[in-house]
């Protein structure tokens, strides 16, 4: 795995990749990456900049994941990269080609990757890709 199985660990990524976008410092590609994503959500800097790394973000109490939420993004831009599941990018091309604001697609489409990813952990299954792809495909249509 790109991240490796502790949280903490994946949060330290983020911050040292937002650190470094922000002193101007050397990037790999992946903390480029990263650092694209955060610069598009201002308001989890301040969860980047928190002294509770480890902290729970609890959907009962109206709280948002912004690790979550950003992971999201580093995965579907991937599945756009690798057209993995296959049609997803042109799924993507057309409705970045309606919309014209790519981040509010990619919104959109997160919440179809995330449904996915919620039945499968439910189901205690495999995401299933076809599924996945028919939602993307009611979102161009």
């Amino acid at each position: 795995m790109i991240f490796g199985q502790n949280r903490e660990e994946l949060r330290a990524l983020y911050r040292s990749a937002w650190q470094k976008r922000s002193e101007g410092l050397p990037m790999s590609a992946l903390e480029n990456q990263i650092a694209d994503v955060i610069a598009l959500h201002p308001e989890y800097h301040g969860a980047l900049a928190a002294d509770d790394i480890d902290r729970d973000y609890l959907p009962e109490g109206g709280e948002s994941n912004p690790y979550l939420h950003m992971g999201l993004h580093l995965g579907l831009r991937e599945q756009i990269a690798t057209d993995r599941p296959a049609g997803i990018r042109g799924v993507f091309t057309k409705l970045s080609a309606d919309a014209g604001d790519v981040h509010a697609v990619e919104h959109r489409m997160i919440d179809c990757l995330a449904e996915t990813l919620w039945e499968a952990q439910r189901d205690g299954s495999a995401p299933d890709e076809r599924r996945y792809l028919e939602r993307l495909r009611q979102l161009a249509r």
